[in-house]
């Protein structure tokens, strides 16, 4: 064991955050802590690394365990590079080299009593530098700077001019270097893009140590926990297994104290009865007896109704009205800033009812698609066509739509100035501000807070297009699972773009990826990207080797030549359509004939029961035989209508 909490204690301000959490960690064992924001979980890490007290309990490590501890917005800071900053993990490794340098240096022109001693200290060194990895500290450092993220020609970039975000990184890299017995990661995820999120999934799961976890991606838990720390209600349970598994064994455990309070209730209401009515009999023995059940009554332990699941936060999506079939048309699609070119001659249609995200390493372009179809930026080339009766809510993860200066209670009203002022404030109590929070200036909100209320406005829009740029940023697991159900339930269309994987399993239909400055179109969720995405890579590798700007477009999978990718396209949507209405004409007949031979068959029956056939015995077997042709008939029908139906 390498941790151990026990009976974990913590207030602010007399309201409890913690109570009586206890858990512990084995030597490699990979754990995750989750919960909704304000459940405190960042409060226990730092209970656990020193940096809060505990009103009670105990935190304890093994001896001789180092512990490593990336808070969740720690970044690094100075004029050092990117490079210089990781190789500072590495200074060990360095005074080793340069103390074998001098070594050898002074082996040229030693005497022969000194040389023993130098050869000896030398030969130390050497297996001291093996042992750390000393030949191989350069590529493990680039390798992890590449895996999250960063190219070869950001490497000399002072850490100065680096984003939050990048600094964050680079402080990461630097914990993932160090390789401590024990890493603690705060909502490592962040700040990194897929690909990246990828190689430290893989990172972590073959980490030769403990991690703990404290994240909302739950993809990446899936991935990487083996157990699930869950705090809720200032209590803490833990799970097995991975998130999946934590939400079913939740699941699990709510319908059983659901069941179990619903049982007592039963059980108190009907020894209330039964004093009610042996006291109605007014007998001194009925009386004893109903005083003796009342006192076993009060002696009952009521167990608290278990909170509904996610029952304090209300979204739901629709349109106000339908919008044509023909939602968005994109077409040779062009956007630089200066001398870089993020993407060139994207094009892509949009139908009525398709959820699609596009997803795409940081920097590819994704929110400026997104912008300039909201007419935010302008495009270098190309046109945007919306279809007919189409609506558009925005949804951006800076929150432009709202208005620093305003409360809550302005935003919706000056936008929505229909509702009076009860409707206003049911609206935002259900996303979660009540009382006074809706007097507060959009300005103070948290990320959270401000994705809520985007979402209140995005509700109450009645929109038949959603276009959203990272929807789930800032929500708690709560929050997403709500807006899976309200996007999942939504008849209208969605473009998306988005980071959680997760999420997107859950609620695209169709997948866009920004790679190489062209779109791959893959017809399915996250897994089936997965599935298919080398696949198509290598054949846009192949065939832009000559790349030309203005020839690549959207490659649809198994798609053999890129340059005519558009012209392909079209052919295969053509194709796809012309096979959509065959399948439809031949569902039709295959409903009408159905349908016509069930029509006779009861006709048979009714023949067969009336007086004047049922006692002519050749007209009857005559009916027979036509009534089980029709059936052995409609068995074949039934089979080909459900392998019709089951291709929609």
């Amino acid at each position: 064991m390498i941790l151990s909490v026990s009976n974990i204690h913590k207030s602010f301000n007399e309201v409890p955050v913690l109570r009586n959490v206890s858990f512990h960690i084995e030597d490699n064992e990979k754990a995750a802590i989750v919960g909704i924001n304000g459940a405190g979980k960042t409060t226990l890490l730092r209970i656990i690394m020193g940096e809060l007290p505990a009103d009670e309990g105990m935190v304890t490590f093994a001896k001789d365990k180092t512990i490593g501890y990336l808070s969740q917005h720690e970044a690094v800071s100075g004029e050092n590079t990117i490079y210089q900053e990781l190789l500072l993990v590495k200074q060990d490794i360095l005074d080793m080299e340069q103390e074998m340098h001098t070594i050898e240096l002074q082996m040229k022109t030693a005497s022969e009593a000194l040389l023993p001693k130098l050869m000896d200290r030398y030969a130390t060194l050497t297996h001291a530098y093996e042992t750390a990895n000393g030949y191989a500290y350069k590529s493990e450092l680039v390798g992890v700077l590449k895996g999250l993220g960063f190219a070869e020609e950001e490497f000399n970039k002072s850490v100065s001019t680096l984003s939050g975000g990048q600094k964050t990184r680079v402080a990461l890299g630097k914990l993932l270097l160090l390789k401590p017995n024990l890493i603690i990661l705060d909502e490592p995820t962040n700040h990194l893009d897929l690909q990246s999120i990828a190689w430290l999934e893989t990172y972590l799961l073959n980490y030769k140590g403990a991690v703990i976890i404290v994240s909302h991606d739950r993809y990446f838990l899936d991935r990487i926990a083996g157990k699930v720390i869950e705090l809720d209600n200032t209590n803490a349970t833990v799970f097995s297994g991975n998130y999946s598994a934590y939400a079913a064994g939740k699941e699990m455990l709510r319908a059983a104290a659901y069941n179990a309070y619903m049982k007592q209730q039963q059980e108190i209401k009907h020894q209330e009865a039964v004093i009610e009515k042996l006291k109605s009999f007014n007998r001194e023995k009925s009386i004893k007896r109903a005083e003796s059940r009342e006192k076993m009554l009060q002696k009952i332990e009521v167990l608290e109704k278990p909170v509904e699941v996610r029952a304090d936060m209300h979204l739901t999506l629709e349109p106000k009205f339908p919008s044509g079939n023909d939602v968005l048309q994109v077409e040779a699609l062009s956007k630089a800033f200066g001398p870089l070119s993020l993407f060139d001659n994207l094009s892509f249609e949009l139908k009525k009812g398709e959820h699609v995200a596009i997803i795409g390493d940081n920097g590819t372009g994704k929110t400026t698609i997104l912008k300039i179809i909201n007419e935010l930026l302008p495009p270098d080339r190309g046109t945007i066509r919306l279809g007919t009766n189409v609506a558009v809510g925005y949804y951006d993860q800076e929150h432009h739509v709202l208005h620093p200066e305003k409360t809550l209670f302005q935003e919706i009203s000056d936008d929505y100035p229909m509702l009076n002022n009860t409707e206003i404030r049911n609206t935002l109590a259900a996303f979660l501000f009540t009382g006074e929070d809706v007097f507060k200036t959009i300005k103070t909100l948290s990320g959270g807070e401000r994705g809520r209320l985007s979402l209140a406005k995005l509700m109450l829009s009645e929109a038949n297009f959603l276009i959203l740029d990272e929807p789930t940023n800032h929500l708690d697991i709560m929050s997403k699972e709500i807006l899976e159900d309200a996007l999942c339930a939504y008849t209208g269309t969605v473009l998306y773009v988005s980071h959680d994987r997760y999420f997107i399993n859950r609620t695209a239909h169709r997948i866009l990826d920004l790679n190489r400055r062209t779109l791959t179109n893959y017809l399915g969720n996250y897994d089936y990207y997965l599935e298919k995405k080398e696949e198509q890579l290598a054949k846009i590798d192949a065939s832009l080797t000559g790349f030309q700007p203005g020839k690549n477009a959207v490659a649809e999978p198994g798609t053999n030549d890129a340059p005519s990718v558009a012209k392909q396209d079209w052919k295969a949507k053509k194709e796809q359509q012309a096979a959509q209405r065959k399948r439809e004409n031949d569902l039709k007949k295959c409903e009408e004939r159905i349908e016509a031979l069930e029509t006779r068959n009861e006709e048979i029956d009714a023949l067969m029961a009336s007086p004047e056939v049922c006692t002519d015995v050749a007209r009857l077997q005559e009916l027979n035989r036509e009534k089980e042709g029709n059936e052995m008939e409609l068995a074949g029908l039934y089979e080909k209508w459900e392998e019709l139906s089951l291709e929609e």
